[in-house]
């Protein structure tokens, strides 16, 4: 297939409604990739596992109806406290997802990643100045305990377990051009964090994955993350500033000559390889027109070099922003893209999660998973504040 041919059938697929569009045939194989903040996060260790631990969590059920529902064929969790040896991922996937909830298809994915975050891991420093070290602002990142609001990826292919990146531990400063946060009352630039905190404190709040996923003959590289909130700070903006320098990671990392700086956990260097396919997943807490986020963050993604925003929508959040009111009625973005279903007075609702493929990959149909107010499936609309956002690529040559 010619460079022109693929533009013009991604084209072609993006500008369908996805209403009126059946499944391509004779393309590539289809693959659904999704991410979901399904808030399975708890307010203290081990209590999650133990909810997971036996079938009847209410909540629960409802998340995995979402996915039973939507039968991503890779989805991203977030909002699922890490237990090691994958003990809570095997929970959810024995007792809810391969059973049927509510009349839904059981659903099974026998491949799985997880591992440790960085919420709730001390810094030991006065990260947030309250005179005080400890607590959840003082850690890498926000969290009661290790492993709090942490990542789940679910597969139904196999994922190169050989070839797995995490960047657990790259460090905010070593980010050319970090936009550390800056003390307002002292003329120095940058310098809210002392050098001794700065040697430590890492970029990410949670982590950044790269797993490569096996689609027949090819490989597709799913980078996750789940940048912090760019709220619940003062005017230094801490939290924004990274948000902003957490969502850039992945801009640079899929750029070539722009990942030069960046080390794994294992110590190797640089980015993704120029070609490769990938698509980027998760809840980046940074809405493009609306909301705290720094404004270039969330944008630098959207618009970096062979990724491509199919732009997910419902027709769900549209009737939603319009009954809820409030800040929405302020807002710049189109409500039919929101992800978020946030506080009526502020935010208002936002588009905050999101599912980029790449160059090389055919986006064919998006969609955000927010049934419409009254119809059967709104009773799901509380599961989370968020909703389940997928995109259906294909992926040639598999």
């Amino acid at each position: 297939m010619t460079a022109a041919t693929l533009v013009a059938l991604t084209t072609a697929a993006l500008l369908t409604p996805a209403a009126a569009h059946a499944e391509p045939e004779g393309f590539g194989r289809s693959v659904r990739f999704a991410t979901f903040n399904a808030s399975l996060n708890r307010a203290r260790a081990g209590q999650l596992l133990a909810d997971l631990s036996a079938p009847g969590n209410e909540q629960a059920a409802k998340a995995a109806e979402v996915i039973q529902r939507n039968r991503p064929d890779v989805l991203l969790v977030n909002e699922f406290d890490y237990v090691a040896g994958n003990a809570a991922a095997d929970a959810f996937r024995a007792n809810y997802l391969r059973v049927g909830q509510r009349g839904a298809q059981p659903i099974d994915y026998p491949y799985v990643y997880t591992a440790p975050s960085n919420t709730g891991v001390p810094t030991g420093f006065d990260l947030d100045r309250n005179g005080t070290v400890g607590g959840g602002n003082d850690a890498h990142g926000f969290g009661e305990f290790e492993g709090q609001y942490g990542m789940l990826v679910l597969s139904r292919f196999p994922i190169d377990t050989a070839g797995i990146r995490t960047f657990r531990n790259f460090r905010w400063k070593d980010m050319p051009g970090a936009l550390l946060p800056d003390d307002p009352a002292t003329p120095a630039p940058a310098d809210w964090y002392g050098p001794d905190a700065l040697n430590v404190l890492r970029l990410s709040s949670k982590s950044h994955w790269d797993l490569p996923v096996r689609v027949g003959r090819q490989v597709v590289h799913f980078l996750v993350a789940h940048p912090t909130p760019p709220v619940f700070d003062g005017p230094e903006d801490r939290n924004g500033r990274r948000n902003h320098d957490e969502t850039r990671f992945w801009a640079d990392y899929v750029t070539p000559g722009r990942a030069g700086y960046v080390y794994d956990d294992a110590g190797r260097r640089g980015g993704l390889p120029s070609g490769a396919k990938f698509v980027v997943a998760g809840d980046y807490n940074a809405d493009p027109h609306d909301g705290d986020g720094v404004p270039g963050g969330i944008e630098r993604l959207l618009h970096a070099p062979r990724v491509i925003d199919p732009r997910p929508d419902s027709r769900g959040a549209v009737v939603a922003a319009r009954e809820q009111g409030g800040a929405n009625t302020t807002h710049c973005g189109p409500a039919r893209l929101d992800t978020g279903d946030f506080a009526d007075t502020t935010p208002g609702n936002m588009r905050v999660d999101y599912v980029l493929p790449s160059w090389g990959l055919v986006p064919w149909r998006a969609e955000v998973f927010w049934p419409v107010p009254g119809s059967p499936l709104a009773r799901l609309n509380d599961t989370s504040d968020h909703h389940l956002v997928r995109v259906d690529a294909l992926v040639f040559g598999a």
